[in-house]
């Protein structure tokens, strides 16, 4: 069972001074509205009803968090996480780019985003969520450009793929990794920027996003140990099972 679908409503923020004081891993979640990222987060989550999309796109201008441990789906709304066993927050931001957002909310989005993406430390990923049929708006790119002097990876997540024929889908991910490979630090090396297809409806993609996203927190590290744990006490049996002969002589 995938480690998300523990995700639990923490906390929603507005303003940098409220932000969790927990030292673990995040993960963000950006995109433009309607690009479909509530609905990513909901199915990968296994929550229906976990990041909820406004009726307005756009108007919801909070940066909401959810949990990965300290606490299971099952538990009532009201009880408490256990702040001391929380793995990993996913921070899901507010959507951009809807035109009938005030000119206000616009910049309290920019500097909450902006200030959030380039200087919080516990941010450990960028997910980027953008619609398959018009990735690299010049607010995702302003978004990418904003996130990458971090030297952090970002993981592009290209929706709606089931809109897309095979050959579209297939030249619209080629494209992408291009444009992606396009971005290179000071000394020429290529950032860590990775990116795939992935369709809601047709359940396209789930697994792999799955995979990287519990790569990109950590969450992969438990099971890791736990298999070198049973490689060292399988070697720790055979070296015990040895036949005596095969022991270092002694003097």
């Amino acid at each position: 069972m995938s480690k998300l679908w523990q995700a639990r409503f923490f906390t929603t923020v507005n303003h940098l001074r409220d932000l969790p004081r927990t030292t673990v891993p995040e993960i963000a979640f950006a995109g433009r509205s309607n690009a479909g990222k509530s609905t990513a987060i909901n199915i990968l989550c296994n929550q229906k009803g976990l990041a909820f999309a406004s009726k307005t796109p756009g108007r919801t201008q909070h940066i909401n968090f959810f949990s990965i441990g300290g606490a299971h789906v099952a538990m009532h709304r009201k009880d408490a996480t256990n702040v001391d066993e929380i793995r990993c927050l996913l921070a899901d931001l507010p959507g951009y780019g809807y035109a009938e957002v005030s000119g206000d909310a616009k910049l309290h989005w920019q500097r909450l985003l902006g200030d959030y993406v380039q200087r919080r430390d516990q941010l450990a990923a960028l997910v980027l969520i953008m619609d398959s049929r018009r990735p690299f708006t010049d607010l995702d790119i302003q978004m990418l450009e904003w996130f990458a002097p971090t030297g952090k990876p970002i993981h592009c997540i290209l929706t709606k793929v089931d809109k897309l024929n095979r050959n579209e889908s297939v030249n619209t991910l080629r494209q992408a990794q291009a444009r992606l490979d396009s971005y290179v630090d000071e000394d020429g090396e290529g950032f860590p920027f990775t990116v795939q297809l992935f369709s809601a409806l047709k359940r396209v993609g789930i697994e792999e996003a799955t995979a990287k996203i519990e790569e990109l927190m950590g969450l992969n590290d438990d099971a890791a140990a736990a298999a070198v744990g049973a490689i060292n006490a399988d070697d720790s049996d055979d070296n015990a099972d040895a036949p005596a002969d095969t022991q270092p002589p002694t003097a």
